[in-house]
């Protein structure tokens, strides 16, 4: 493929296949479409997702190599257990989705423009609503400061965004999550395109082949409950983890 591929405005699953993706870093893959619930879900059990900025199609992805992060090769940082173990906030899961993708789409430091934009959401709190879709939410004092959210089919979470108003916030979220879901038996985290940040907690780089041959695999097993709720002892079980 020269060009990446104009979809269907009719046919809600069809996508070309993720190995006609671009040779370009992230792979774009193709454009147009829409977000309906049935388009989100096709890509990303295919391993693509949606990515673009105001005024453009909406442009979607498959990047070659990709970033993953598998539940048991978490890495927690000494500085970072530090801050776990002062308990002085908590987690929870799915209470406030729409407030943390709204944080995510702030523009971060030295950028003028945001890649969440309105459409992509209402498109994704739709997709919560559906249960595919969910949030981590960080909280000190009642007050929302970390978080982030991202998709599941079957075994397999496709983080999206992350944001921190206090330091260290979104980490501590993730680390949560990541134990959470390691406890529910889930297989990896798609963490979609390298980040030292990622990296720093166990993410690596696999080949799309890979990649794709676990979605393959893995997407297919029972989804978990609509909304999401932390296992009540979680605090200890991290805790244990950490030690």
């Amino acid at each position: 493929m020269t060009a990446p591929y104009l979809l269907n405005s009719e046919n809600k699953t069809e996508f070309p296949d993720i190995n006609l993706a671009l040779e370009e870093p992230d792979g774009l893959l193709a454009f147009g479409g829409d977000l309906s619930i049935k388009r989100l879900h096709a890509a990303y059990q295919q391993g693509i997702f949606p990515w673009y900025s105001q005024g453009q199609p909406i442009l979607w992805w498959s990047p070659d190599p990709r970033m993953v992060l598998y539940p048991t090769e978490l890495k927690v940082s000494r500085s970072l257990r530090k801050k776990i173990r002062q308990k002085n906030y908590t987690i929870s899961f799915d209470q406030e989705f729409k407030r943390v993708i709204q944080h995510c789409s702030e523009p971060r430091l030295q950028q003028k423009e945001t890649w969440i934009l309105n459409e992509m959401i209402e498109a994704y709190c739709e997709f919560n609503q559906a249960g595919f879709a969910h949030s981590v939410e960080y909280w000190q004092d009642g007050e929302l400061l970390g978080g982030l959210y991202g998709i599941t089919i079957g075994q397999v979470f496709f983080g999206e965004s992350m944001f921190s108003r206090v330091s260290d916030s979104s980490k501590i979220a993730f680390v949560f999550l990541t134990l959470q879901l390691k406890r529910w038996g889930f297989k990896f985290i798609d963490c979609q395109v390298y980040s030292s940040h990622l990296e720093s907690l166990g993410a690596k780089m696999i080949a799309r082949k890979d990649f794709k041959d676990m979605l393959i695999k893995y997407t297919v097993m029972e989804n978990l409950p609509e909304q999401w709720v932390a296992d009540a002892d979680l605090l200890d079980y991290v805790l244990k983890e950490l030690v």
